[in-house]
């Protein structure tokens, strides 16, 4: 007889899992892949019908650095496996020779450890090794709610075109993007308080060659702002990205911006014409975890016991954070941890961890303890850094510098 889980609802039960992934951009990947890789059952649910998030289907397809930008490596593991693989059938811009075939230096003055690669062959280079490690993939789903027992999640509810359905699960990662998992779970979450600025990154193709247009850049956290550096904005409006009325809104000013700048564009060379869209809302940063403890953007190369790898910054070289594994999880709710734009950081270094090496960082930390217990807060953190270790991963400045 099938399982339900609640009476009510009579939701069926219709899978048990050791590690539900929930979210298949960059950080659900590389957890389901950590996961996946210990021995576990693993599932990894994804909204759209595509891998990747918003460096495929948001065509925001700039492999950020794995470098500090002065000729140091700091991400290493799963983050740099990516990267070789969304570019293993060529680069489309900014390949890194310096970095990938050795020619050349590595210093202030040089190209850093990041690429341009193509979304499509991302997405299914990216599916087909997770398939290959065995992990379930489960696309067009929804997580709806939860359900706990005690301190710790028991099942997933969830909805895609076989109706409502649930799962049991062990341990849970939140790579969502917006910590749905921890506000379902009742994990203590906060918003993001600037808001996300209008962005319409396209592709288009003219007589000169095929090229990503980023209209509506990176926005710059309020602590970074000057005179000289704020960003030209394609409207004055701001999004949480927590709100499907204003989500469907922000969706339709991208499409107008896209066509206004094509007409424009056209007016110059008629040759040029689109080729892909963003299909999901191109939004930074929304909700997170508050977690065990708060990375700052002052802990520029500080010591952590228990860090679970390095991240550098984007934006300007020299930089490198030690990412404590406390970051990652709040006691409050056992078996949950975080992965992505959902983990523990300031406001203004949240601009920093959202981007694709820092969620293949937590990533591949997060699937790795999620195959390891169901209580995050009692893991031994050594075990845990021994076992990244055995995996690829450099934990700490002083390994590098």
């Amino acid at each position: 007889m099938q399982e339900k889980i609640s009476e009510v609802l009579c939701t069926p039960v219709v899978n048990t899992y050791d590690v539900a992934v929930c979210g298949g951009g960059f950080g659900g990947i590389s957890a389901a892949l950590a996961a996946a890789r210990m021995g576990k059952k693993t599932v990894l649910f994804e909204r759209e019908f595509i891998l990747g998030g918003l460096g495929t289907a948001g065509l925001i397809t700039i492999y950020l650095p794995l470098c500090d930008g002065l000729g140091h490596q700091v991400s290493f593991g799963i983050a740099e496996e990516l990267l070789r693989l969304s570019i293993s059938m060529g680069a489309e811009a900014r390949y890194p020779a310096n970095w990938l075939d050795g020619i050349g230096t590595r210093t202030e003055n040089d190209l850093r450890f990041a690429v341009r690669y193509n979304p499509h062959l991302f997405a299914i280079l990216a599916e087909q090794l997770l398939i290959k490690e065995g992990v379930e993939i489960l696309y067009g789903t929804q997580i709806l709610d939860v359900t706990m027992d005690g301190d710790k999640i028991s099942h997933l509810v969830y909805q895609n075109k076989s109706g409502r359905q649930a799962c049991k699960v062990t341990s849970v990662v939140d790579a969502t993007g917006d910590c749905d998992i921890g506000l379902f779970a009742g994990a203590p979450t906060k918003t993001f308080q600037q808001g996300n600025i209008l962005a319409s990154w396209y592709y288009y193709v003219g007589q000169d060659s095929y090229n990503l247009k980023q209209l509506g850049c990176a926005d710059v956290p309020k602590e970074e702002q000057t005179e000289t550096n704020k960003q030209q904005l394609l409207m004055d409006r701001r999004f949480t990205g927590l709100d499907g009325k204003e989500l469907s809104e922000m969706t339709v000013f991208s499409h107008a911006s896209v066509l206004n700048h094509l007409k424009t564009a056209r007016k110059d060379d008629p040759s040029i014409w689109p080729v892909t869209i963003a299909t999901i809302p191109q939004i930074r940063m929304t909700r997170k975890i508050v977690g065990e403890y708060t990375l700052s953007q002052t802990e520029d190369k500080v010591y952590f016991e228990d860090s679970i790898g390095m991240v550098s910054n984007w934006k300007k070289r020299g930089p490198i954070y030690e990412v404590p594994f406390r970051t990652l999880y709040s006691k409050q709710v056992k078996n949950l941890i975080t992965a992505g734009r959902c983990t523990c950081v300031t406001e203004t270094l949240w601009d920093v961890m959202r981007v694709i090496p820092c969620c293949a960082v937590t990533g591949q930390a997060a699937g790795t303890a999620a195959a390891m217990t169901d209580d995050f807060s009692s893991l031994s953190v050594e075990k845990l850094q021994k076992q990244l270790v055995k995996d690829g991963v450099v934990l700490h400045v002083s390994d590098i510098l």
